[in-house]
C-alpha cells in the first residue's frame, strides 16, 4: 500500500508519526513517500497546522497526534 506522511523537520509530532508507521510496517506491506511540507508552497499551506498527516490514496488516514491501534486498523481493514 502507498503512504504519503506529510512532515517538517524539527516537529516531535512527526516524530512519533514516523515511528507508529514504522511500527505498522512490520505487520503490514507500506511504501511510504515522506513529504517535507517546507519544500513545496501549496503543500506548507494545505497541510502547516494539520501535521503530521498520513495519507493514502488520497484520503487521510490520521492526522496531528497519531496512535498505533489506529494506523494499524485502517491499513488492515
Amino acid at each position: 500500500m502507498n503512504v504519503q506522511f506529510y512532515s517538517r523537520p524539527n516537529c516531535t509530532l512527526c516524530e512519533d508519526a514516523r515511528m507508529m508507521l514504522q511500527l505498522v510496517k512490520e505487520d503490514v506491506e507500506l511504501h511510504i513517500e515522506e513529504i517535507n511540507i517546507e519544500d513545496n508552497d501549496d503543500i506548507h499551506e494545505k497541510y502547516l497546522l494539520r501535521i503530521p498527516v498520513i495519507e493514502s490514496n488520497g484520503v487521510v488516514i490520521q492526522e496531528g497526534r497519531i496512535d498505533y491501534p489506529t494506523l494499524l486498523e485502517a491499513f488492515t481493514s
